[in-house]
């Protein structure tokens, strides 16, 4: 049987990543403190959490944007983008979207008011956003621009913050894991060392992600392995793919994610080769297509063993937070008709991918 394709089902994991994560289990003093995380730091210049909306949280924090604030974000995004910044008790507020899935420029500037403290700019599928033009309006208006970098590793800061996170279908993978950068840490420092280190117990749920993705993922298509998921869940062996709590980046992670950054010039050439098979020279974290009915589409793909992204079905994904219907028509237009196609995969596998298409 051909083992499955998928955008979300931990596409980065290796062979290696699963011996590394084995041999940290049973190395339990290096899981909280240890070099690993200061080499991380040292990579990205920034100070690193446990998640990438905790890593934004800290940097709104940073900010001081709180209560009666503002904070245009773009629709066509992940909730935990605006759940970070309602907790601060700013107002998420959404900007619609051109047609590279990034903020409409004209329609943020609309956006703005007095409240206005900040912009999240999401550079989506890792394409990037118009820096150039969002930065001129923020300077018209004295707006922090704070940059999402949750589907790209290869952009340079251009704003006065930004953020990555290292989840189990990000550019890089540590099952966990995220990491604030601003032009002055000094705030985000001080911020991180009132954190505590997430529990022993969920460090050991997220080494036992890619040991038990070695056997899930081989056994998904029989219907075995995803039965070994649900179970491995309900007895809380393996944690669910988010988190509220605000801690600090476990150094278990932190090694295996630097484990994932010297795969990092390989990966981004895959994901290029991919994507110029599907018809664009670009190294797309996820490679966006319309098509009349997703649900039908992805459906078909999935009887094949293809599991079809659906970044962002919902204008907000899951869960529209806070966002009235009827403000971001080209947002919505793209919830309802778009897949994403996997580009963590052989030639062969696109051929696969392309024959459903």
């Amino acid at each position: 049987m051909k083992r499955i394709i998928s955008c979300s089902l931990s596409p980065n994991m290796e062979r290696d990543d699963v011996w590394l994560a084995l041999r940290l289990l049973f190395s339990p003093w290096r899981w909280k403190c240890g070099a690993a995380v200061k080499k991380a730091e040292a990579h990205f210049g920034g100070v690193s959490f446990n998640s990438g909306r905790a890593a934004l949280f800290a940097i709104l924090r940073a900010f001081g944007i709180g209560e009666g604030d503002e904070v245009i974000l773009q629709a066509f995004t992940c909730v935990a983008v605006a759940d970070s910044v309602r907790r601060t008790g700013a107002v998420p507020v959404y900007a619609d979207i051109n047609r590279a899935y990034n903020m409409d420029v004209v329609d943020f500037a609309r956006k703005i008011t007095k409240k206005t403290k900040a912009v999240i700019v999401q550079h989506t599928f890792g394409v990037p956003a118009d820096m150039d033009s969002i930065l001129a309006a923020a300077k018209k208006y004295n707006i922090r621009v704070i940059e999402d970098f949750a589907h790209t590793m290869s952009l340079p800061l251009c704003g006065d913050a930004g953020f990555y996170t290292f989840g189990r279908d990000k550019v890089l993978s540590s099952v966990f894991g995220g990491l604030a950068l601003m032009k002055d840490n000094a705030k985000l420092k001080k911020y991180h060392k009132t954190l505590e280190y997430p529990s022993s117990f969920w460090i050991v749920q997220q080494l036992l992600h890619p040991v038990a993705f070695s056997v899930i993922l081989p056994l998904y298509r029989s219907g075995i392995g995803k039965g070994i998921l649900v179970v491995l869940q309900r007895l809380g062996l393996l944690s669910f793919p988010h988190t509220a709590k605000i801690e600090k980046y476990p150094n278990a992670l932190a090694e295996l994610l630097l484990l994932q950054l010297k795969k990092l010039e390989r990966y981004t050439k895959q994901r290029r080769e991919i994507s110029k098979l599907y018809g664009k020279d670009f190294a797309y974290l996820r490679y966006p297509v319309l098509v009349e009915d997703p649900q039908a589409v992805r459906a078909k793909a999935k009887k094949q063993g293809i599991f079809l992204g659906n970044w962002y079905h919902n204008v907000v994904d899951p869960a529209d937070a806070g966002y009235t219907k009827g403000t971001c028509p080209k947002a919505e237009e793209a919830a309802r008709h778009i897949i994403n196609l996997p580009t963590r995969i052989s030639p062969a596998e696109a051929k696969r991918v392309l024959d459903i298409l």
